[in-house]
């Protein structure tokens, strides 16, 4: 906890009473289970109808490990842009229809009917859905994790061929901060969220994606 001032005259009452919540949020923390965390975390996300927040995607599998992050934009309903700035012009779009992928400098833009959507950003669109994370996460349980953070970890319903488990890491007040991703195969990928910005200001046509000129559009299966 941290008070940036005191206001005159009133300033030690506004102290008081923030080291007299510090209790209360403790006994709070310590009375949550997985299912009463996991609504916290259905009734943030399901009022909302847009999202910004910064991302770190790290990646580890294959013999490869990469690190790329910038910012990513959902909107209801089904809208999501993550527009890289490491690698500066990769870009990731779904409109509700399509999915876009592109790379600055690419031969080609790939494009994919959502229906078909085959990627480890897509289901967290689930944040600006009607989500249950106790329909979604098959044996949740929670752990206490760094910073007076929890986990949430379980197994998502029906992805079992491709994804073994996913855990989120989440405030005591139900908002994620971070989500990792265990592949069937080993992989692991984690996105770390900063600076989340809920129900925010985002014109619609951010989610339009026109191809560059002169590249064209080939209809495939995202890549890996």
């Amino acid at each position: 906890m941290m008070i940036k001032r005191l206001i005159p005259g009133g300033g030690w009452l506004v102290l008081a009473a923030a080291l007299a919540s510090g209790p209360l949020l403790i006994a709070q923390s310590a009375s949550l289970n997985a299912h009463e965390l996991a609504q916290r975390v259905d009734r943030r996300y399901n009022q909302l109808h847009s999202l910004k927040a910064g991302f770190t995607e790290n990646y580890e599998g294959l013999g490869m490990h990469r690190t790329e992050s910038g910012t990513m934009l959902m909107m209801k309903p089904g809208r999501m842009k993550w527009e890289y700035s490491q690698p500066a012009g990769k870009l990731f779009v779904l409109d509700g229809k399509f999915a876009w992928f592109y790379s600055k400098g690419d031969p080609q833009v790939q494009r994919v009917p959502s229906r078909q959507l085959d990627d480890l950003r897509s289901p967290l669109r689930f944040l600006l859905g009607h989500t249950q994370l106790e329909k979604e996460l098959d044996r949740l349980t929670m752990s206490s994790a760094a910073n007076g953070r929890f986990t949430l970890s379980g197994a998502p319903h029906g992805e079992q061929n491709r994804v073994a488990r996913l855990t989120l890491t989440v405030t005591a007040d139900g908002a994620i901060t971070g989500i990792e991703i265990e592949e069937a195969d080993g992989a692991l990928t984690r996105f770390t969220f900063t600076g989340e910005v809920p129900n925010a200001a985002i014109p619609a046509e951010v989610f339009r994606f026109t191809p560059p000129a002169g590249v064209p559009v080939v209809d495939a299966m995202p890549p890996v």
